[in-house]
């Protein structure tokens, strides 16, 4: 875990930079790190004599082994990217909106750019012993387009992400312990199931919405 803050954050930093002063898109900065990431991380498990670590935890995670000191280390990187979010909520909020009437208003948007990127960064690295990286992009985003589908509000859908998040989370959970299957794939599978049943019912109410008027 302690390898892993520095790495996803200079990670973050590069993507941004590569990002903003090459003609290369964001996405494929992503995926070009991320390729460049996994590969040396295969090799460098290779060359380290000894007992090789189990890739499958890293790869899919395993909520029910996470030690204490990573707990503990999660609490406090909890704290770290709630207050920035907090303190920089404004910002954001601009820099998300229009990225050019940001920096007209004389906010330093690549620097908050930059910043963004590395507190997503630590967001990963707060999940990779949860669900795993292959896993981890599905708490980052279904929570979000789930709670979309009730309000268009950041403040409000950042709550009712937080929300979904939690209790879809401990749902997996208890189904997993009750199936006796892995808790980090359940976790994924029942947000899966909330998305689509919540985008079901959401586009029921409209359409009879429409057909009232």
């Amino acid at each position: 875990m302690f390898g892993v803050l520095p790495f996803s954050i200079l990670s973050a930093i590069v993507m941004g930079i590569v990002s903003k002063k090459s003609k290369i898109p964001e996405d494929s900065a992503i995926g070009i790190l991320w390729s460049l990431g996994m590969a040396l991380g295969v090799i460098f498990v290779y060359l380290t004599p000894g007992y090789a670590p189990d890739l499958m935890t890293y790869l899919f995670g395993n909520i029910l082994t996470v030690p204490r000191l990573d707990l503990y280390l999660m609490l406090v990187l909890d704290i770290v990217i709630v207050g920035a979010v907090y303190l920089f909520y404004k910002e954001f909020l601009s820099l998300c909106f229009d990225e050019e009437f940001t920096t007209v208003q004389g906010i330093p948007t690549e620097k908050l750019y930059l910043f963004l990127l590395c507190i997503i960064a630590l967001t990963i690295v707060v999940l990779i012993k949860v669900v795993g990286i292959i896993l981890v992009i599905a708490l980052l985003t279904i929570p979000a387009s789930l709670s979309r589908k009730f309000t268009h509000n950041l403040k409000r859908m950042m709550f009712i992400s937080t929300i979904f998040g939690v209790v879809i989370s401990v749902t997996g959970i208890g189904l997993s312990y009750i199936l006796d299957v892995p808790s980090g794939a359940t976790i994924i599978l029942v947000l899966s199931l909330a998305y689509g049943f919540a985008a079901i019912g959401m586009d029921m109410l409209e359409g009879r919405r429409v057909l009232e008027n």
